[in-house]
């Protein structure tokens, strides 16, 4: 798709070329007031930094971001987690922040203070998160890339996992994505394109406790810059089209050292029924908006539980927690909660399944 936003990269290349010096650009990134959109902005270090603390608290206007009121807007960054920069290379880095008020309370979509609270109580647990991250590439009409502009492609069946130019939109984009976080030191586990066309999936984990959530976050971020890059827009919208095509999910793949060793499978069982007492409670945690975005996509179709009843079984991927089929067989492994949304917060969802299945909260 043409776009006036457009530009040429191959013009960009001769600056980005140019050598810097010993001074170093650091990218500042945080979550703003919707609770699913991100924002950076860059700062200048006199040189490149070897720890968090050689990093400087820094502010910007939450009011333009949801954040804050224009008379009050001054709001704080805290550096929490550093990663290489693919974009820019060299010694310049990625910053994932957290986001304080004036008041050094944080923000309301700060949910990584609490989550990291969580994971410090449960350590002893030792729980592993592995997400599975759905999205759909978008022209930037917010139609689906690769989709004819008045119709629709064929139906659902040929597109999952699929080769081909016909049935396989935006690879480009995936396999940049891909490198990026991998050069970002980022536990990616893989991607395949998905169900609907232009839908795609990377997998991040496993990782323990708090990581997966700064993983995933920055793996959201380096997503935006190369589709930013193509010219085309990433939608984490649980449900972008109407009609019978499948949702996007962001299933979470959990579990604790004991559900991992032998004999895990009554560990497992014993979570899922504690899973099963506080459904309410998890689908307000899901989405951003507390269900109502999820409400679209848990229908009971589309290889989805719904929204209102909480349901588990062995291989089924309809139900609201699989255990997986290799798991049953062995007596050991992990669950696969699959109600979270495309748009989540992974802090929400681990956060809550820590405190339900570990710590009795």
């Amino acid at each position: 798709m043409q776009s006036h936003a457009q530009t040429n990269k191959a013009v960009l290349d001769r600056y980005m070329s140019l050598p810097q010096g010993t001074r170093v650009q650091a990218t500042y990134i945080w979550i703003d007031g919707t609770g699913e959109g991100l924002r950076s902005k860059t700062k200048t270090l006199e040189s490149k930094p070897g720890k968090m603390e050689d990093l400087p608290i820094w502010n910007y206007d939450g009011s333009s971001c949801h954040q804050a009121e224009g008379s009050n807007s001054d709001t704080y960054l805290h550096p929490v987690k550093m990663y290489p920069c693919p974009f820019r290379k060299g010694d310049n880095v990625l910053v994932l922040c957290e986001a304080y008020k004036y008041n050094k309370e944080p923000t309301k979509t700060n949910k990584r203070k609490d989550c990291l609270a969580v994971m410090e109580k449960a350590k002893d647990y030792k729980p592993w998160f592995g997400i599975e991250q759905e999205y759909t590439l978008m022209d930037q009409d917010k139609h689906p890339f690769g989709w004819p502009k008045n119709g629709f492609p064929g139906p659902q069946g040929p597109y999952y996992c699929a080769v081909g130019a016909s049935r396989v939109y935006g690879r480009d984009i995936v396999e940049a994505h891909y490198r990026c976080c991998l050069y970002a030191g980022i536990r990616i586990a893989g991607a395949n394109a998905q169900v609907m066309p232009a839908q795609w999936e990377f997998q991040v984990g496993p990782t323990e406790g708090i990581d997966i959530g700064d993983d995933l976050w920055v793996a959201r971020y380096l997503l935006e810059r190369v589709a930013e890059d193509f010219g085309v827009v990433v939608s984490l919208d649980p449900k972008p089209m109407d009609g019978d095509w499948n949702g996007a999910g962001a299933h979470c793949n959990f579990s604790t050292k004991a559900m991992r060793e032998k004999g895990g499978m009554e560990h497992i069982e014993a979570a899922i029924e504690k899973l099963s007492k506080t459904h309410d409670r998890h689908i307000k945690q899901y989405d951003p908006n507390e269900g109502k975005d999820n409400e679209r996509r848990l229908t009971g179709a589309h290889r989805c539980s719904f929204i209102r009843d909480f349901s588990s079984g062995i291989e089924n991927r309809g139900a609201s927690v699989r255990i997986p089929r290799d798991v049953s067989k062995q007596g050991y492994g992990y669950l696969e909660d699959r109600r979270p949304s495309s748009n989540c917060d992974p802090y929400s969802v681990t956060m809550v399944i820590v405190k339900t299945t570990c710590l009795g909260e």
